[in-house]
C-alpha cells in the first residue's frame, strides 16, 4: 500500500496544527500505531514550526510545503521551505544521520550539528527532537533554489486489525 499527500502552507503559525492533523488523520486511517502516529506528528510540528519562524527570504509571507508518504511499513515526511538555507541561519549543514548507525574504523566523523539550546532556553530544539522520534534525517539546502528540506523517516507499527495495513 502507498498514500501520498503534499500540501502548500503559508508561513503563519496557524498552519502547523493543520499539517499535523491531516497526518494523524492519514496514520488513524492507514491504521498506524497511535505511538508512532505521535512521534511522527511532533517531528512534522517541529519541521513546520522551523519553516514558519526561518523559511522565507525577508522574514514575512511566503510559504512552505510539506509532502508525506507511506510506503509499505515505511513513512517519510519533507517539508521544504524558501528561506537562505542552513548556511544563512548560522546552522551545521548535515544530512544522512541514521539511527544506531555505526562508521567503519578509520572513517572521518560526519559534521555535527550546533550544540542543543541550553536548558531555559526557549528555542533551538526542533532539529533534535525530530531526530530523536525518527529513524532516518536528512537535511540540505536547495542549490540554486533557495531554502532547505529537511526529510525524515520511521518503520510504522500497525494497530492489530488495521484495514490499510501494509502487506
Amino acid at each position: 500500500m502507498s498514500i501520498w499527500w503534499s500540501l502548500h502552507l503559508p508561513r503563519e503559525a496557524a498552519s502547523v496544527p493543520l499539517a499535523r492533523r491531516l497526518l494523524l488523520g492519514t496514520m488513524e486511517t492507514a491504521g498506524v500505531d497511535p505511538e508512532i502516529s505521535y512521534d511522527l506528528s511532533v517531528a512534522l510540528s517541529e519541521a513546520c514550526a522551523n519553516a514558519v519562524e526561518h523559511g522565507g527570504r525577508d522574514g514575512t509571507g511566503g510559504d512552505y510545503r510539506v509532502t508525506a508518504y507511506i510506503d509499505g511499513d515505511t513513512c517519510r515526511i519533507e517539508v521544504t521551505d524558501s528561506g537562505p538555507g542552513f548556511a544563512g541561519r548560522g546552522a551545521v549543514h548535515r544530512e544522512g544521520r541514521t539511527r544506531n548507525e555505526r562508521r567503519p574504523a578509520g572513517a572521518p566523523r560526519p559534521q555535527q550539528p550546533r550544540s542543543p539550546a541550553p536548558p531555559q532556553a526557549e528555542h533551538g530544539r526542533g532539529l533534535f527532537l525530530i531526530e530523536a522520534l525518527t529513524d532516518h534525517v536528512r537535511y540540505r539546502d536547495r542549490p540554486g533554489r533557495g531554502g532547505v528540506v529537511v526529510s525524515f523517516d520511521k518503520i510504522l507499527k500497525w494497530r492489530e486489525g488495521a484495514l490499510l495495513r501494509a502487506s
